[in-house]
């Protein structure tokens, strides 16, 4: 980075705040690498944090300010705008629509600074989808929500750990319904989308293996209809007369191990389990989630509001360290 170029403003929204977010953020926020890398601004609820920090035996100082740019980035210092919308006596780890609510509103506010310019990127702690369509938000999660917030009518999710990254055709559907909705074009904007973002995060020339839909990718008609030849063919052959190295469709069941030990740079999964599954063996502790084909760069920890243990200290800020990491190179890359 330029020494002159000052650190990215990242907005770091508070989740659901009767999980674990405000735990998983009070350290990451405060953490010295975190601070070399980017000046984090929390979207949420000041008086929630201070309790956070008060469980964790934090040693900081929770600062009110009006707006990202008001922010000043110091040891100790833990910067939030704060919209004020947790009652003083919200249970830890107990399902609330006064949280979801106020969850949905953290992203609002967030998206709201993007897209104006105030904050480079975004890093979401996570929220709680019963909470959220308890309190009328009836979206499956974080990446519905930003693109609806964005104008935007179709994103990707992928999940990015040390040993493989994997970008989805298809999420928070049943199987059923994703196998009917993967068509050739889908799946090429998908692998466009992944190649894109892997260059973005400075791998010059992405090898990128594309899973089938049924086991052993078919065999050649053996198993299922003809979906590989089908629905997934046809854009390969597409994406790679523009030089995009996607190979496939390769059999799920290997292609994550051969992925793992190098061969591959990204691997495209057809549904939502074929591509967690594997992710969260090989890495959920410092998995990241990030939203690819949003107007502004989005990462999330790969992890859920962990209710049993939300309000304990026990949360591990691992993931949530390496999603502002991530953040602040992709939002500098820009």
């Amino acid at each position: 980075m330029n020494a002159q170029q000052p650190l990215p403003l990242i907005g770091v929204t508070m989740g659901d705040g009767a999980g674990i977010g405000p735990e998983v953020i009070v350290p990451a926020v405060l953490d010295a690498a975190t601070l070399g890398r980017c000046r984090p601004v929390v979207i949420g609820d000041a008086a929630r944090l201070r309790e956070a920090a008060r469980i964790l035996g934090a040693d900081c100082e929770v600062v009110s300010v009006p707006t990202p740019a008001a922010a000043e980035s110091a040891p100790g210092r833990i910067n939030v705008v704060d919209l004020g919308l947790l009652p003083a006596d919200l249970p830890w780890g107990a399902l609330s629509a006064e949280a979801g609510d106020a969850a949905y509103e953290y992203v609002r506010r967030a998206a709201e600074l993007a897209l104006a310019g105030e904050i480079d990127g975004i890093c979401t702690a996570p929220l709680n989808k019963e909470a959220l369509h308890a309190a009328g938000h009836v979206y499956p999660g974080h990446t519905e929500l930003l693109a609806h917030f964005t104008g935007v009518e179709e994103v990707s999710m992928m999940l990015s750990t040390e040993k493989v990254k994997v970008i989805h055709v298809t999420t928070h559907i049943g199987l059923i319904d994703a196998v009917n909705r993967i068509e050739p074009g889908l799946v090429e904007r998908t692998v466009r989308r992944g190649h894109e973002a892997m260059v973005r995060a400075g791998v010059a020339a992405p090898v990128i293996g594309v899973c089938g839909i049924n086991p052993h990718a078919g065999e050649n008609g053996l198993f299922g209809y003809g979906e590989e030849e089908e629905k997934i063919v046809p854009a390969l052959e597409t994406v790679r007369r523009d030089g995009i190295d996607a190979r496939g469709p390769l059999p799920a069941d290997t292609a994550f191990f051969l992925a793992s030990r190098g061969d591959y740079d990204l691997i495209v999964a057809m549904y939502h389990d074929q591509g967690h599954g594997p992710v969260k063996v090989l890495g959920i502790e410092a998995g990241v989630n990030l939203t690819v084909g949003l107007p502004v760069i989005r990462t999330s920890v790969d992890h859920g509001t962990a209710f049993d243990i939300a309000g304990t200290g026990k949360a591990e800020a691992g993931s949530m360290i390496e999603a502002l990491r991530q953040a602040a190179e992709m939002s500098t890359a820009r």
